[in-house]
């Protein structure tokens, strides 16, 4: 039997393109070569356009455990600069927290619902393809197998055995001069201001809840809802780091002392563990040198890899699944347009890029040294400029994207994600968010008379179309992707034939002809 797609990886990169394709009509069967879910913790949360995506798939209040929903956060930082965002127009800074196995465990969850197959200890060894089909060799609990599938995913993380088999080259720098450790505590509550989250240590002072540069390294806090503390710590050796025993509570303690000067209580957290208590040597920042090897695909971790600061990590990896699944769908059902499946690389791979260029920098801003305290000084004149903070957090976020949608882009809007939107349908308010959990394409028809409907009518077993009225926009016709980026748009009272021979072209351009 062949299946239509195999994940190699079921973290969150991998259910998250699991869902989307069952969404979509096609059958995934994940591989996972943990027998059953890390406990664990390997992140603590969500930051940036991520935030808003998994809103529109159903999943944020889910994760949040609250309802609502997102709000845009006051603060950030940039390198340990902070960046004062309630300034903004339109602030793009969005957080949950939560943490990755609680996140693994919904999207698992909604997997399930969606009838995905997930195998648990069952590992990938080997894979070879044709034009045709993609052969995995598998060791499960009942031994070696093969299952053939028409394409095969890697999100099997930075080491990714995808990527290497493919032949898919991973270049990039490495700085091996750097020590980082982190750790779930238990900081004593009278050390802790319930007011801001930061700490007030004696003999010291008040240190807010992020990131903070020394010239002896980096001290990060947190104190997270319903759960332990974390300390973070970034240390330079110039002589290696010869330790390789498991980290301990000591190690950690010593190091905000090295960094921050501070006797800083700590003990392990109450609660069923384990605990994170981590150190890791050197920092990478590498790319795939493609993302696509015939019907071998990349997403997440095993396409791209960066310094942790600022959370890119699940931002960039999810919203690779988001951009694909539907794309690979298309393909699978047969009706995607000519180039479709290669616009995942075209689109994705400058967004690594990217986000592998801004976590460099602000590697370098937190880096010890005289030259970079000044640049630090420069750096934070730069940032109480709203429009520099406005790039700044566009970039960081992911709200600066702009995708080539292939079509006269005669619209602001066009290429970039659709604004949040309150829509009046008739049968009372409905949040765009949730007109978008079936992960297909929309098109929203704005106009008084509900003129434009009609002209997507031949794409009706692939689009939905939707009429109402908002105030929040003067766009009287949006054509949403099913990632929620908007290929099309009119701002006319009343379209005429051209605005109608136009979204047309874009219906086709994107979802194939009718």
């Amino acid at each position: 039997m062949v299946v239509d797609v195999v994940i190699a990886g079921a973290g969150p990169n991998g259910l998250m393109l699991a869902c989307e394709l069952s969404l979509a009509g096609v059958r995934a069967v994940v591989l996972e070569r943990l027998p059953e879910p890390r406990r664990k913790n390997r992140a603590n949360g969500l930051v940036g356009q991520v935030v808003r995506m998994l809103d529109r798939r159903g999943l944020y209040q889910p994760l949040a455990g609250e309802p609502g929903p997102p709000r845009p956060l006051p603060a950030f930082f940039f390198g340990a600069v902070p960046m004062d965002l309630q300034g903004l127009d339109d602030n793009p800074f969005y957080l949950l927290s939560v943490p990755q196995t609680r996140m693994e465990q919904v999207l698992a969850e909604r997997a399930a619902e969606l009838g995905v197959e997930v195998r648990r200890g069952h590992e990938l060894t080997n894979l070879t393809q044709n034009a045709d089909t993609v052969t995995a060799e598998v060791t499960g609990p009942d031994g070696q197998y093969e299952i053939s599938s028409r394409y095969l995913v890697g999100a099997d993380g930075a080491h990714s055995l995808t990527r290497k088999l493919a032949g898919i080259e991973f270049p990039g720098a490495a700085s091996e001069d750097i020590v980082c450790r982190i750790a779930e505590v238990a900081v004593p509550d009278e050390y802790v201001d319930s007011d801001t989250g930061g700490l007030n240590v004696p003999g010291y002072g008040y240190i807010s809840p992020m990131y903070h540069r020394t010239e002896q390294g980096v001290f990060a806090y947190g104190r997270l809802p319903s759960r332990s503390d974390v300390v973070f710590t970034i240390e330079w050796t110039t002589g290696g780091f010869g330790n390789d025993d498991s980290m301990t509570l000591e190690e950690i303690h010593d190091s905000i002392h090295q960094v921050m000067g501070i006797d800083l209580p700590l003990r392990p957290p109450d609660g069923e563990g384990p605990h994170r208590l981590d150190r890791w040597i050197g920092v990478n920042t590498r790319l795939a040198d493609r993302y696509r090897e015939g019907r071998v695909l990349l997403v997440g971790d095993a396409a791209h890899v960066h310094f942790v600061i600022g959370g890119p990590g699940l931002n960039l990896g999810l919203q690779d699944a988001v951009n694909l699944g539907w794309k690979l769908a298309a393909v699978l059902r047969g009706w995607a347009p000519a180039g479709l499946l290669e616009s995942y690389e075209t689109e994705r791979r400058p967004i690594g890029e990217r986000v592998a260029m801004h976590s460099q920098a602000q590697l370098a801003l937190v880096a010890p040294g005289a030259e970079v305290t000044a640049l630090r000084e420069l750096f934070a004149e730069l940032l109480r400029d709203q429009h520099t903070v406005a790039h700044v957090a566009n970039m960081m976020s992911g709200a600066d994207i702009c995708y080539d949608m292939g079509v006269e882009a005669s619209h602001q809007l066009v290429g970039r994600w659709s604004p949040d939107l309150l829509l009046e349908t008739g049968t009372g308010p409905v949040r765009l968010a949730e007109l978008t959990t079936t992960a297909r394409p929309l098109l929203l028809d704005l106009t008084e008379d509900s003129s434009l409907a009609t002209a997507a009518d031949g794409w009706r077993s692939r689009v939905d179309t939707v009429t109402a009225r908002t105030k929040d926009t003067s766009a009287t016709g949006l054509l949403l992707r099913p990632d929620c980026y908007i290929a099309w748009v009119t701002d006319a009272p009343h379209p005429d034939q051209h605005d109608r021979e136009s979204l047309r072209t874009a219906l086709t351009t994107w979802f194939g002809p009718c």
